[in-house]
């Protein structure tokens, strides 16, 4: 008699991480790869050898951007207008922002007489890491 009037413990079940589109992607990919590229005649110096060098860099910097967008995606902010069925103007405007650490330098490669190709690779058990530290600055931001 005393069990029946005892009170059953239930056992809530442990919390289940929504599923995300971005995790399947990830799961797919071993390794993240970016390019990125730059002109060496438009940087700005006179000295040769320095625009180079400022090529090389603007690649590497274009290629942490791309690597960026792959992890993180980007925010796009589109506009258009229309005034008797036709479009007047369209505008976007796309911003990125996020943490890349652990990227390999993979290579820096002259293109042809005037451009610098970079290429870095990112491992996938980096990128949950990176969207991690990202989401607790964000949220250390907003407090």
């Amino acid at each position: 008699a005393e069990a029946a009037n005892s009170p059953k413990v239930v056992e809530a079940a442990p919390p289940v991480a929504a599923p995300t589109m971005i995790a399947p992607m990830v799961e797919k990919r071993e390794t993240f790869m970016a390019t990125g590229y730059a002109v060496i005649s438009v940087q700005n110096h006179k000295n040769p050898a320095q625009q180079r060098l400022l090529a090389i860099r603007a690649s590497k910097l274009d290629a942490y951007r791309s690597l960026t967008e792959q992890v993180y995606g980007q925010q796009l902010d589109a506009n258009t207008t229309v005034a008797d069925m036709t479009v007047l103007n369209d505008t976007f405007r796309t911003r990125v922002e996020g943490v890349i650490y652990g990227a390999n330098l993979v290579s820096i490669t002259p293109v042809g007489e005037d451009t610098y190709e970079t290429t870095l690779s990112l491992d996938r058990a980096v990128v949950q890491d990176l969207r991690t530290l990202y989401l607790t600055q964000l949220a250390s931001r907003r407090r």
